[in-house]
């Protein structure tokens, strides 16, 4: 592989000639956060409940631990799952999504939790902005997308995409 290529990936889907793969993005990105804050609202219910019996056994020692139960969740939870092998969240898998690197390196753990980072400070600062943002760039990108280097597609289609240009999906 050459270091061009490593360095930027020049054939990344275009919504001109793969639509299918932006096809009601943005909709999708909204459901799967939703779904995303369930899942973890659910763990860091659970979490919180085990730290609150723990706090009760160990006489409130345990009960220290709460004040790291919900950051501590998010970036398991985004590093497990964005981290994997399937590039994708719970609520992203289940809207047919999947996070592709756009500089040509592989996702893992590390970029899978700055991606994340990046999403909650920007998400935090200005929500509206970054879905904005989504609406004018081609791509359906997000603020947090553009900084970390990444593209949100629809899984099934991007797969069919890159196994007809004979290249890895990363």
């Amino acid at each position: 592989m050459d270091q061009t290529y490593q360095n930027t990936r020049p054939t990344l889907p275009d919504p001109s000639t793969a639509p299918e793969l932006f096809e009601g993005l943005l909709t999708r990105r909204v459901a799967a956060w939703f779904i995303d804050v369930l899942v973890m609202g659910a763990l860091i219910a659970v979490f919180s409940m085990v730290g609150l019996v723990a706090g009760f056994l160990t006489f409130g020692l345990a009960w220290l631990a709460l004040f790291v139960v919900i950051p501590a969740t998010v970036v398991l939870y985004y590093g497990a799952t964005l981290g994997s092998a399937k590039r994708a969240t719970l609520g992203m898998q289940a809207m047919d999504l999947v996070l592709t690197p756009t500089r040509g390196q592989p996702l893992h753990g590390p970029m899978a939790f700055v991606h994340a980072a990046v999403f909650w400070i920007t998400f935090w600062i200005s929500w509206p902005i970054s879905l904005l943002a989504a609406l004018f760039t081609p791509r359906r990108q997000m603020i947090h997308d553009l900084i970390v280097g990444t593209l949100m597609v629809r899984r099934s289609p991007m797969e069919r995409h890159w196994r007809a240009r004979n290249e890895p999906a990363y």
